[in-house]
């Protein structure tokens, strides 16, 4: 890996920027992946910071069930990311469609419609999870 490589990834790992997107969910994941940010559990140790607008974010942070209203405005906001980019789903809504898996208007979890990097399950996802799984994916990504 030559040097330039090196310290790309090292930026990368060290000050990733998210934008959150609710696809859908009953906003308890919300709440919990604001309070994750919250000095209390302080996921901005980490270098994490959230961001407005996917063409300045590395990771898609996403709740919520995939449904037909929202499926095209998910996949343009995907695209408007830059490469690498990444997903995490969290709860089980988005994992999965968790309760709202097999309605009329549900198509799924987001790898329904987007590749997913990491998954974080719970109903809601705890602010430590979600944490645990950005670190997880972030620590990945040292390859």
């Amino acid at each position: 890996m030559g040097l330039t490589k090196k310290i790309v990834t090292w930026a990368r790992i060290k000050s990733p920027w998210i934008i959150h997107f609710n696809t859908g969910a009953c906003n308890a994941c919300d709440i919990e992946i604001i309070a994750a940010l919250t000095p209390r559990y302080d996921l901005e140790r980490f270098g994490v910071l959230l961001k407005g607008t996917p063409r300045h974010a590395d990771i898609l942070v996403c709740s919520g069930p995939v449904t037909r209203q929202i499926e095209d405005r998910l996949i343009r906001i995907y695209e408007q990311m830059a490469e690498p980019k990444f997903v995490i789903a969290v709860g089980s809504c988005a994992c999965s469609g968790g309760v709202c898996a097999g309605c009329y208007n549900v198509k799924g979890g987001i790898n329904s419609t987007i590749p997913v990097s990491a998954y974080i399950p719970g109903c809601p996802a705890s602010p430590k999870a979600i944490i645990d799984g950005a670190v997880k994916l972030l620590t990945s990504l040292k390859g």
